[in-house]
């Protein structure tokens, strides 16, 4: 019998918990849900409602054929989300901000804005604003805050009619992961729900004039219906600055405490920023050179916020990331968790505002923390094996909920209790049975330091082949599951999955990551083979049949390793880091790797330099899409490999898998069945013994 893990065609479609928002009362968990098309070529989202106190079934909330994200509630338990499904009073398909009463109805449009809705930037407790991101193209931002949705139509449609796709870049990045930026810039919009009214067929409409006898010309987009709310750009002339924006809106609505970007020369630090919210007036809160300020965080009374402050990496190392707390105007500012070694990965204050609540990776999991804001010792508050992430409070009810994962289960719901104790809700994607079992493995490296990881081993007693999958990042730990780097899928073939945290992993101290600081190539490389000495000394491990792979740092290392040893008798390498000069100039944030690297450390660590030393086959994997780890480093990857190997009929044992339409992550679900299907025969060639199967789809 077949299961999700031995067929992915039944495995692409399981269905996917994306994401998490709780209602003001802390009754209803909303939970965003990804489905697999009926032509199995997509994924769509649905919004679900789930009781906190786990009593009731999942309900299903949203049902479109383009699907809902970034759910948010109002203060009125009504539901926003954002969507591209149609709105019976418009032709136009691009994303737009809709609610959802909670005392019952359709969905509506909030927004009809021809550039689309970003996503909701924060809700106010007391008041019916709410802030949302937006693009809109600089020339029609630049007039009066008023009317400028309307003057942003104008312009895009004379592009559109034109076809012209041009984009003018004044500052650098150009372009960000897998997608240009510009021509619009984002901006944060204020829209007050109290303005949402019913359309009527004869309604004014906002910003122009009602005078029957003025005409408005053919070519004209359509003016700013006047039943919607008029969003109120509260960030004008930002340039690049609001790429990455994160904030929250004071109680009554009036001021966004907002993290934003600050230009430097080649990129942008991140700054606290207050904003009025009827004036755009900005006050600075925290900027300083050279030290990023992120993750702001807002009481429930509003009095107070919380953030991370973190000095910019060197060459010579990282620094510890550090919680602060201050006034909301920014006085009486005090470092918190003093002695908290650990990096947090998001802020939220309590139920009762006296401390915040955060998540960190450690020790292969990544638990919630408890940090009193008064200067109090942090608290450990779940103590187990899972990751959590998407905590979310209500300070009426005191319920505090979150999504929760390990290797052995991908997200689900959960409720945190005050004593730490974990309720699990129920879900509408059922949690798989999976094919294999986690045992946590270590060892001591020469230099003393400690190095774990997790072991996926498959059914049976073995030996089981091993796979050494390094994680990617750097900055990053093997502690949660991920649908595109699912080892239960490798279990599900025969092979245990070794899962390491080396140097410069999170989740082990400020030491340990700078144990691998500018010298990726060094303690990295050891500590991987140090723990894999350890597990193929295991009677249930065949220390004769091992593969390496990884993707991106992950595909750096399998690099790395593939010129050092000959151990493995098959490396996968995807969106790998190949010549790093190369790579530092062409990535979509050259600043940030040019400063963390000296010229030595990128000449020392630099894998392109040892391809002559591979004798392992090598699996290339890239997309043209990738813009973090542009496709240059897999063709030029591939040229060497052709160039030191080849022979003289041009055959060699190794193969580049190309999709010219993925970006950093293969997202399409046909493409993800053709990566898995691709590797495992290269492996099972190499590594089993097996003939090669070349995959049907590849033609």
């Amino acid at each position: 019998m077949t299961t999700p893990f031995s067929d992915l065609d039944q495995f692409i479609a399981l269905p996917r918990v994306d994401g998490i928002a709780l209602s003001p009362d802390g009754q209803r968990v909303a939970l965003t849900v990804s489905t697999l098309r009926p032509d199995a070529t997509a994924y769509r989202r649905a919004v679900w409602s789930v009781a906190s106190t786990g009593d009731d079934r999942p309900v299903r909330l949203t049902r479109s054929a383009t699907g809902e994200s970034g759910a948010a509630f109002t203060r009125n338990g009504d539901l926003l989300f954002v969507s591209r499904r149609p709105d019976a009073d418009a032709d136009d398909d691009t994303a737009q901000l809709w609610l959802l009463p909670a005392a019952g109805g359709d969905a509506r449009p909030v927004t009809r804005l021809s550039g689309g809705a970003g996503g909701v930037v924060a809700t106010a407790g007391d008041a019916d604003v709410v802030a949302i991101t937006a693009d809109l193209l600089p020339t029609a931002a630049a007039g009066e805050r008023v009317g400028v949705v309307t003057r942003d139509a104008a312009l895009r449609k004379r592009r559109d009619d034109a076809k012209v796709h041009a984009i003018l870049h004044e500052t650098y990045p150009v372009r960000y992961w897998d997608h240009d930026l510009g021509p619009g810039e984002p901006h944060v919009l204020a829209l007050d729900l109290a303005d949402l009214t019913e359309p009527i067929a004869s309604e004014p409409v906002t910003g122009v004039t009602t005078d029957a006898s003025a005409e408005r010309p053919s070519d004209a987009p359509d003016p700013y219906p006047a039943h919607l709310p008029e969003p109120l750009d509260v960030t004008p002339a930002p340039g690049r600055s609001l790429d990455h924006v994160s904030g929250a809106l004071t109680p009554d609505g009036r001021t966004l405490v907002a993290a934003v970007g600050v230009p430097t020369a080649r990129g942008h630090r991140s700054a606290l920023v207050s904003i009025d919210v009827d004036t755009a007036a900005r006050t600075v809160l925290f900027d300083e050179p050279d030290v990023d300020h992120e993750l702001p965080t807002l009481s429930h009374d509003g009095t107070t916020i919380a953030w991370v402050r973190t000095e910019r990496s060197t060459p010579a190392g990282a620094n510890q990331q550090e919680v602060w707390v201050a006034h909301v105007d920014g006085s009486d500012a005090r470092r918190v968790a003093t002695d908290w070694d650990r990096w947090p990965t998001e802020l939220v204050f309590a139920p009762d505002d006296t401390a915040v609540l955060a998540v960190a990776d450690q020790g292969g999991r990544a638990p919630i923390f408890r940090i009193p804001v008064d200067g109090g010792a942090v608290v450990q508050l779940t103590d187990d094996d899972w990751a959590y992430s998407g905590v979310r409070v209500s300070a009426a009810s005191g319920v505090v909920v979150a999504l929760r994962a390990s290797w052995a289960a991908p997200l689900h719901p959960v409720r945190i209790d005050a004593d730490g104790s974990v309720t699990t809700l129920p879900t509408p994607a059922p949690l798989p049975v999976v094919p294999g079992r986690l045992e946590e493995v270590e060892t001591t490296t020469a230099d003393g330091a400690r190095v774990r990881g997790w072991l996926v081993l498959p059914e049976g007693d073995g030996p089981h082949p091993l796979l050494l999958w390094v994680h990617g990042g750097p900055l990053n730990s093997w502690n949660q599951w991920s649908w595109r780097w699912a080892p239960m899928l490798a279990a599900a073939q025969g092979y245990a999955v070794l899962l390491p945290d080396p140097a410069l992993s999170t989740g082990y101290g400020l030491d340990f990551v700078n144990r691998g600081w500018n010298a990726w190539g060094q303690a990295p490389y050891t500590d991987l083979m140090t723990i894999t000495d350890a597990v193929v000394a295991r009677d249930d491990v065949d220390e004769s049949r091992t593969a390496v792979m990884g993707g991106s740092f992950g595909g750096y290392m399998a690099n790395w390793i593939a010129g050092h040893t000959d151990r493995f008798r098959a490396v996968v390498t995807h969106a790998s880091l190949w010549a790093m000069e190369q790579f530092i100039g062409t990535t979509d944030s050259s600043d940030y790797w040019q400063s963390i690297f000296d010229e030595q450390g990128l000449r020392e660590n630099d894998p392109h330099r040892f391809v002559a030393d591979i004798t392992s086959p090598v699996l290339v994997i890239h997309g043209d899409r990738d813009h973090r780890v542009p496709i240059g480093e897999g063709l030029r990857l591939w040229s060497e490999l052709a160039e030191h190997h080849a022979a003289d009929d041009g055959s060699m044992p190794h193969r580049f898998l190309y999709f010219p339409d993925e970006n950093h992550w293969v997202l399409q679900p046909q493409h993800a069945v053709v990566w898995y299907r691709t590797v495992f025969a290269f492996l099972g060639q190499h590594v089993l013994g097996e003939e090669w199967t070349r995959p049907e789809l590849l033609g």
